[in-house]
């Protein structure tokens, strides 16, 4: 199979989910403008799979719209056309330049329903919105629309989209082989609240006569009736989660236990039960929105992104199976089998699989060019760094635009987060401590001079515009080659400190680090004479 052409996450995307079904493995959380400290509406992303990303910025432009738009697959070819509009607006990563921004997970869903008549995969739709759509709900029309007229190819898919007054939960499926259109249905996140989905439908029952908080297919409710996917004599009030994505223990232990962990740690008075997800019979699913305890800052949103269960009875760094160390990564697969019983390890918010990961603000207080922040970082959200890009930029770090999966190299930033992350993992309760503390101060630095950065673009702005977007793109770029330049530092660092299992004091003088008790004991409660030693009386 030829590698995907470089340059474009969208290829990129294509390419991870036709390899690898390691890629239906996203998690988003939706912050709406009341929810957030700063009024911003923020959505994040963690685009995970085995891949190497480029960040890429597309500039706004102008067309012939005589002259179809060729819709390609990752390997390059053309599937099929459609209309052009003469004009498409500027993109950063997945960010336009009127502070729209869409990100999505992968549900799948009745896998029947997929139908390989469409044309428009989902991020052939996500990308021709940002493209095309200034606000959440034109978003939503230009991919609704879309899919009506040339049919949709994927399978489920979740999409959050949020402009700088609204967040969106778009939920869409195809219908089948020969089938028209998609079934759909989009809801508006409650000014206040906040939302989250992983890889699992989450609108449940929706209102069919509110449409400033509420859009639909015609046919969302028919077809699942016609279909045999709801029985309107049952007596149950619709559910698009449950006719287009049923629940099951491994989608609920998969997608729901990440939805519970966000929701927990956001909103921790609501006390949410693990029995779901755990699936107990009776239990309750999660709430679709809630409104956090507090008013969550982007450093909140930083922090919530990176979670392996920690404190909870399912934290993964700890038992036996995380190591001597406390290390929450589990290789694939996920699914195991042991003397005819199946196992499945925890899937966490945090993984090692996530190819890039973005935090997205948008802000109605501030003009388009400086509202709009796309927060870029690669690898594991745990021990990424996210550095600001403005979506008014029209550069980007080459670092970020650079590299392959199949050969390591230190201009790729991918490449050097895998090598720190990775080194990490032979003794990740000491390493992840210095990671942690060089990820603190650059994002923290990153925060504070935030709001000095974008008075003074702002006062550009008013004079010369184009000395404003120099200004933020030379920021941007520089503060993310520095990202990449620090963490070649770190990954150098915890190479020495930690060498042969040893670890260096402030001295520089290696020092034993042996291994903690617990682990011993656990060790030879398997292995009870294997290091016995005999007594010397």
């Amino acid at each position: 199979m030829n590698a995907p052409k470089v340059g474009r996450h969208w290829p990129w995307i294509a390419a991870v989910l036709l390899i690898s079904p390691a890629a239906y493995a996203c998690a988003n959380l939706l912050v709406t403008p009341g929810a957030s400290a700063d009024g911003s509406a923020i959505l994040t992303y963690t685009c995970d799979g085995e891949f190497h990303p480029h960040l890429e910025y597309t500039p706004a432009a102008d067309h012939d719209i005589s002259v179809p738009l060729e819709i390609k697959d990752w390997g390059g070819e053309v599937r099929g056309t459609i209309k052009q509009v003469p004009h498409t607006y500027a993109v950063v990563g997945l960010m336009n330049e009127h502070q729209l921004a869409i990100v999505e997970t992968t549900f799948t869903g009745r896998e029947e329903l997929a139908n390989p008549d469409g044309l428009l995969h989902y991020w052939d739709m996500m990308r021709l919105a940002l493209q095309r759509a200034k606000t959440a709900r034109e978003a939503i029309q230009v991919m609704t629309d879309l899919v009506a007229e040339y049919g949709y190819l994927s399978t489920g898919e979740s999409f959050s989209i949020a402009d700088t007054r609204e967040v969106w939960i778009l939920e869409m499926i195809g219908p089948g082989q020969g089938g028209k259109g998609a079934h759909w249905v989009a809801v508006r996140v409650p000014d206040g609240q906040i939302s989250c989905h992983a890889n699992k439908a989450r609108i449940g029952t929706f209102p069919l006569d509110d449409p400033a908080n509420c859009l639909y297919s015609k046919d969302v409710i028919s077809f699942a009736i016609e279909s045999g996917f709801y029985d309107p004599k049952s007596g149950e009030p619709f559910s698009f989660c449950e006719a287009y994505c049923p629940t099951n223990p491994r989608n609920r232990r998969y997608g729901d236990a990440r939805v519970w962990s966000l929701l927990r740690r956001a909103a921790p008075s609501l006390t949410l039960s693990p029995d779901y997800h755990r699936d107990v019979p009776g239990s309750e699913p999660y709430p679709l929105c809630v409104e956090p305890d507090k008013k969550l800052t982007l450093a909140d949103v930083f922090a919530l992104m990176r979670d392996h269960y920690e404190g909870t009875a399912i934290d993964m760094t700890k038992g036996v199976d995380a190591g001597p160390y406390g290390m929450p990564n589990r290789w694939r697969p996920m699914d195991f089998e042991v003397d005819g019983q199946k196992y499945m390890w925890e899937r966490p918010v945090s993984t090692q699989q996530t190819g890039f990961s973005c935090v997205t603000q948008s802000r109605a207080a501030l003009p388009n060019p400086i509202g709009g922040v796309y927060w870029y970082g690669v690898d594991d959200t745990y021990t990424t760094c996210y550095f600001p890009l403005y979506c008014c930029i029209d550069a980007l770090p080459e670092s970020y635009t650079v590299g392959s999966l199949q050969k390591f190299s230190w201009d790729s930033a991918w490449w050097v987060f895998n090598f720190v992350s990775n080194i990490a993992c032979l003794k990740y309760s000491y390493m992840i401590e210095d990671i942690r503390a060089v990820q603190s101060e650059l994002e923290g630095t990153f925060l504070k001079l935030q709001p000095a950065v974008e008075h003074t673009a702002v006062e550009l702005l008013k004079t010369d515009p184009d000395l404003a977007r120099r200004y933020l793109t030379d920021y941007c770029v520089m503060h993310g080659e520095l990202v990449t330049a620090r963490w070649k530092a770190l990954g150098e660092h915890l190479l020495t400190k930690y060498n042969d299992g040893y670890i260096k004091d402030a001295e520089g003088q290696p020092q034993d680090g042996g291994y903690p008790e617990s682990w011993l004991r656990d060790v030879l409660k398997l292995r009870p004479d294997q290091f016995r030693l005999p007594s010397e009386e």
